[in-house]
């Protein structure tokens, strides 16, 4: 069991931290808001700190999960951040989603501190973090990433190593694009059986059983139909994430006008007041459409 320390606690963090301490290991947790650093450890036990730097200070495995970029450098730079508190040889292994570009800076910075990162951001959403049944994507040296391996799979359905420094978040960039297409054309399926007079739920029950079958559709339809949009990933969330892959692709060459077309009906629910709402909400946006 390894002494161990969770930077963010917000809908991932918490659960993921949690599994973390079930699985016997020592955990230490930090959240900018104290409130629910001191709530986790009424639940599950541990100890919490006032920094990233004391958390670290002593673990052999330092996670984090937050909101950005900048959210990730306030966690591991600085006179309290991380990296200042970690011994060399220690890893740190990041969850967020951000950009490869911050992945490799904080990679470089933790090399002077003779400590390893590993970029490892998931997919799975909250239920997946509450069920312990997350995929894990990452990138980072591959000895740091075989020891950091066995504590991951506290919460992890499948865990891999796709390459060097930043080629987890390459693929979370994958993944997200690939969700992107597949809620729009879930959304529109919908939407033209509602305007085809068609029962939405004996159509799914229908053609999920063929190729046309996937997650969103097997997790999401019955929600969509009922127009509640409060069961996931949040707009604000994915319009930063798909914004990092549009960058991205701006870098490397790659055409993604799916991608870019889907990202702006985001931004056509953001008007609506949607920001918060989970991504299938692409669904009320067609239905506003009339």
């Amino acid at each position: 069991m390894a002494k161990t320390a969770f930077l963010g606690l917000g809908v991932m963090g918490y659960p993921m931290a949690g599994h973390l301490k079930a699985a016997g290991h020592e955990v230490t947790v930090y959240n900018r808001t104290a409130a629910k650093a001191q709530a986790w450890v009424e639940q599950h036990g541990g100890q919490m700190a006032t920094t990233p730097r004391a958390a670290a200070e002593g673990a052999e495995f330092v996670f984090s999960c937050v909101g950005n970029d900048d959210d990730l450098r306030s966690v591991c730079l600085g006179e309290n951040g991380a990296f200042a508190g970690m011994a060399p040889g220690s890893v740190f292994v990041d969850h967020t989603t951000v950009s490869a570009a911050v992945t490799r800076e904080l990679y470089a910075e933790a090399n002077e501190h003779q400590i390893s990162f590993v970029d490892a951001p998931i997919s799975g959403g909250q239920a997946g973090a509450e069920n312990g049944v997350l995929s894990v994507m990452c990138g980072g040296d591959e000895g740091a990433y075989l020891r950091a391996e066995p504590v991951i799979g506290a919460y992890a359905k499948i865990c891999r190593r796709l390459g060097d420094c930043g080629a987890g978040q390459l693929t979370k960039m994958c993944n997200q694009i690939a969700i992107a297409g597949l809620v729009q054309g879930l959304s529109e399926a919908l939407h033209f059986a509602e305007k085809a007079g068609l029962d939405g739920r004996a159509v799914v029950e229908v053609i999920s059983q063929g190729a046309a079958g996937s997650w969103q559709m097997a997790n999401r339809y019955e929600t969509m139909l009922d127009d509640h949009f409060d069961y996931g990933f949040a707009v604000d969330w994915m319009r930063k994430d798909l914004g990092i892959c549009l960058s991205t692709a701006d870098e490397n060459g790659a055409s993604l006008p799916v991608t870019a077309l889907v990202d702006q009906f985001y931004k056509d629910v953001q008007k609506m007041g949607g920001g918060r709402w989970d991504t299938s909400s692409l669904f009320k946006r067609l239905r506003a459409l009339g």
